[in-house]
């Protein structure tokens, strides 16, 4: 009987947890429905205002143009007039003095005959007419006026929604061939910079059945620095050989998180950082059991690394550099000095603490981010009492807005712009407005949890957009900058 008691507490216990995970995903699925009409909404009036945009601007040009018809037409009206009235004046003057002469003409037996002859010839010499130019000084022909919109009606005509971390290949052939069925493209990751090799660890990607001699790759992760191209055309019995391989170099940020700057309490692994409470502790046993042993393997002999970036830190923080007490913090291991940089990260919700933004290399070994003015950073505290958080130099800004569990980060070293996003529905969580005065590292902070890191993104186009139209300057951050 105690058996079977047991057996049903458990059974409630599990019915009982699983009918918390169902009401959470409920709650989940009607905020995401709420989202999805707000998001809807916002994507709309955007695309609104970008199409009202071009509308004006298509006005603009219209009424320019229209000016430059007006003031042609005015100015060629103005010529012909006065030429027309110049030629009608000389018309006149040529008749009184036509009529003036056959007058003379038949009085020729007078005796003022010779005087009157002698006058109208002196009139002739400086007849008007005589001294008129029988050309048109401008011409009546407008086709220096026409316009032809057809390549822009075209490219109107392709106008759609724009896809991120994308490349668009285009190819001709040598000469026109009819019997030509379609293409086969190919692509593949590399690190390596020189021309395309024959062997590499990343296998070709294939695209088959391609019709046209353009073709756009889209959700592409740009996680190494070059990519391969090649293309081969087929007819419906064979195929071509492929062409010579074409080398891309990607316009993603690409980083790797430095486990040479971490705390011990993290465990690094690639792009993914976990709590380890008894981290420091197991490092300093195996510190001490290999005393004396050799040189033990070093970070930057890990092959997690990769190839280096040009500009990669050395693995230099060892040590007494490295974060310690209870700054719980990891770096990546690529400066940013200029351009525009974005990549993503997803913590374990359940994290006590987790931060993500950017830092100074100076970064003390004891700071955490966002308590010092060398370090910028998204903030959220599940423990004890849940905030939402940006920090700046030991300044907080409460954020009032859903925790998302996916964060985007946008830098703009030279604008001084770096803003955080649901990396979800590209929502602008907070944006720091400020001068960067050295070269910046992404910086990660979690206490009890765990992250995820994505790099090798383009910057979204939806990022794009919105400081484009400024949105990403808004007054509420002056309070951190």
């Amino acid at each position: 009987m105690e058996e079977q008691r047991e057996a049903l507490r458990k059974i409630i216990k599990t019915l009982a947890v699983k009918n918390e995970e169902i009401q959470s995903f409920i709650y989940s699925l009607k905020q995401m429905l709420l989202n999805v009409e707000a998001n809807s909404a916002k994507v709309q009036e955007d695309l609104e205002a970008e199409f009202q945009s071009l509308f004006s601007l298509l006005e603009e040009l219209k009424e320019g143009m229209l000016m430059k018809i007006k003031q042609d037409r005015a100015s060629r009206t103005y010529e012909l007039q006065n030429q027309l009235a110049a030629c009608t004046r000389a018309l006149e003057s040529s008749e009184e003095l036509l009529e003036t002469a056959n007058q003379t003409l038949q009085a020729m037996d007078s005796e003022d005959f010779p005087q009157a002859a002698k006058q109208i010839k002196d009139g002739v010499t400086m007849a008007p007419a005589f001294r008129l130019s029988l050309k048109a000084k401008v011409s009546d022909n407008m086709s220096h006026l026409m316009v032809d919109f057809a390549q822009e009606r075209q490219m109107l005509q392709a106008l759609k929604f724009l896809p991120d971390n994308c490349v668009t290949l285009v190819w001709r052939m040598p000469d026109e061939d009819s019997k030509i069925d379609h293409y086969v493209l190919e692509y593949r990751r590399t690190n390596f910079e020189g021309p395309p090799r024959l062997k590499e660890d990343q296998p070709w990607m294939v695209i088959e059945g391609i019709r046209q001699t353009e073709y756009t790759l889209t959700g592409l992760k740009f996680d190494m620095k070059y990519m391969n191209f090649r293309v081969k055309a087929c007819n419906k019995a064979v195929a071509g050989e492929f062409s010579e391989p074409v080398t891309l170099e990607t316009p993603a940020f690409m980083f790797r998180l430095d486990a040479s700057t971490s705390h011990q309490n993290l465990r690094v692994d690639d792009l993914s950082v976990e709590w380890d409470a008894m981290g420091g502790k197991v490092q300093d046993i195996k510190a001490r059991e290999k005393d004396g042993k050799g040189r033990t393997a070093s970070p930057i002999n890990s092959p997690a690394r990769g190839t280096p970036s040009p500009k990669r830190m050395p693995s230099g923080r060892g040590g007494r550099d490295r974060f310690t007490a209870e700054s719980y913090t990891v770096l990546g291991d690529t400066l940013i000095d200029g351009g525009e940089h974005y990549w993503e990260v997803r913590y374990e919700p359940d994290s006590k603490a987790f931060g993500v933004g950017v830092a100074y290399r100076s970064l003390g070994r004891f700071e955490q981010l966002g308590k010092t003015a060398a370090s910028w950073c998204l903030h959220v505290n599940n423990w004890l009492q849940v905030s939402f958080t940006a920090k700046h130099a030991n300044k907080v800004k409460v954020l009032d807005a859903p925790v998302p569990d996916c964060l985007g980060v946008h830098c703009d070293f030279h604008q001084g712009l770096l803003s955080f996003y649901n990396a979800r529905t590209k929502q602008v969580l907070h944006t720091f407005k400020t001068r960067f005065t050295q070269p910046l590292l992404p910086a990660f902070t979690v206490w009890c949890g765990s992250f995820q890191v994505t790099t090798g993104l383009q910057v979204p186009s939806a990022v794009r957009c919105l400081q484009k139209r400024g949105s990403a300057t808004s007054s509420s951050n002056t309070s951190l900058t």
